[in-house]
């Protein structure tokens, strides 16, 4: 009989260290996600971006952490804009009516003949991406979403991430927390 109870001892010592271990594990790996979720920032990828609005309906912040910006190097400075004319409108006059965005959040400015310059006002802007859509299918792709990163609250699991049809949004370094297009052709 003593050597029955050693060994359910020795069994119930065993269950024991390895509950021990596992939890041990559980807690390091708990620690590991949450130094690598303060090491890293949410981006989205603007040639997996969809522009499905999500951005705007998903984000835990009203208004959203995602704002429209503007790439000038990749800008041409158009007169008729599709980021912020809309593709059928009543004329090329900036009346309500003829614009894309649907806060007033962006601006545009006289250059030269035929040169005008978009600029977002980002307190306006709520992350829908209608302007984005509109330079991606008839201009040279210059307006995107980014997640800003002042706004940004770093959630865990970001709610906008996980309703992306597109993929687009992931952790990304601090050191390169905006990733933007490339001058050249479409992906």
């Amino acid at each position: 009989m003593p050597a029955a109870e050693r060994s359910r001892r020795q069994v119930l010592a065993d269950a024991v260290r390895l509950l021990g271990l596992a939890a041990t594990s559980g807690i390091l790996g708990a620690l590991a996600n949450r130094s690598e979720a303060r090491n890293s920032v949410w981006q989205i990828d603007p040639d997996r971006c969809t522009q499905c609005g999500r951005c705007a309906t998903s984000c835990v912040l009203t208004p959203s952490a995602v704002k429209c910006v503007h790439s000038y190097a990749l800008c041409g400075y158009c007169q008729l804009c599709f980021g912020f004319f809309r593709d059928r409108r009543a004329g090329n006059q900036p009346f309500a009516e003829n614009l894309r965005c649907p806060t007033d959040a962006l601006r545009r400015r006289y250059v030269e003949d035929p040169y005008f310059e978009i600029a977002v006002e980002e307190a306006l802007c709520i992350g829908c991406g209608i302007c984005v859509k509109g330079c991606d299918l008839f201009g040279n792709r210059s307006l995107q979403l980014q997640i800003r990163h002042d706004r940004c609250v770093g959630c865990n699991e970001c709610a906008i991430a996980r309703d992306c049809p597109g993929q687009a949004i992931r952790r990304g370094s601090p050191r390169e927390p905006y990733l933007l297009r490339r001058k050249g052709g479409r992906p």
